[in-house]
């Protein structure tokens, strides 16, 4: 689990991060969409830098900041933007979320993020990795109020989130003026329940979008949807 991922175009470095490359950060790079061409993006949470990095792959950004609090994982993640081809346009700040949005004054055109995920108490022995997965430290609320200060007149903000989470999180972004514009609902296999959502968040009302997206028909057999998603990315799709 600690070895280095390699993707197409950068590798990734993950032995110091309580959080490792996964299925959900590479959904989120890859779905977010760049049709407001953002010049400027923000990654909350980045962990690896795994999404900033997809993002500079895909766009034309100048500038590409991320936000991580914990000591090990920021360290990681500016040695994995030094390592990668968009290295002068990829920074990342230590420091937490509500500090950040608290300081800067500059609005981003695109700010994204695969948050932690879980509101209950859990434990895996790893108190990093615990606190990477809790909501405890970033609240949905925090988030959302940090987002609206931050997101442009005309920006976007994506996120991926447990199905269960979609409507609870939806209702708080409501009430700071951000509403859904694109939902993609997510199941490993056609058999299965939704597992996760990406939604797309505006500050204008529009026409929203809902799709679902399926990962395998079986077991390491993929979906000709989620590869045509990821091909850019994944060595082997």
């Amino acid at each position: 689990m600690n070895k280095p991922f390699k993707f197409k175009q950068f590798t990734v470095e993950q032995d110091r991060c309580a959080m490792k490359v996964g299925t959900d950060g590479v959904l989120l790079g890859a779905w977010t969409s760049l049709a407001n061409r953002p010049d400027s993006i923000l990654d909350i949470g980045a962990g690896t830098g795994l999404v900033a990095l997809m993002l500079a792959q895909r766009s034309y950004a100048e500038t590409i900041d991320a936000v991580e609090i914990d000591g090990p994982a920021y360290e990681q993640c500016m040695e994995n933007f030094e390592a990668s081809p968009w290295a002068h346009r990829l920074f990342c700040y230590h420091t937490d979320f509500e500090e950040f949005s608290a300081e800067i004054e500059t609005p981003y055109d695109l700010i994204v993020t695969n948050p932690p995920f879980f509101s209950e108490q859990v434990s895996s022995g790893d108190l990093a990795r615990d606190r990477a997965r809790q909501n405890e430290s970033l609240p949905f609320e925090d988030l959302v109020n940090g987002i609206s200060k931050l997101l442009s007149p005309s920006g976007i903000f994506t996120i991926i989130l447990p199905h269960g989470a979609e409507q609870g999180f939806l209702d708080k972004a409501a009430n700071v003026g951000l509403f859904p514009s694109r939902i993609t609902r997510v199941k490993g296999s056609p058999q299965t329940a939704y597992k996760r959502s990406l939604i797309a968040l505006e500050f204008h009302p529009t026409d929203l979008k809902i799709e679902e997206l399926t990962i395998e028909t079986k077991r390491h057999e993929y979906t000709s949807a989620y590869m045509e998603l990821t091909k850019d990315f994944y060595l082997k799709m």
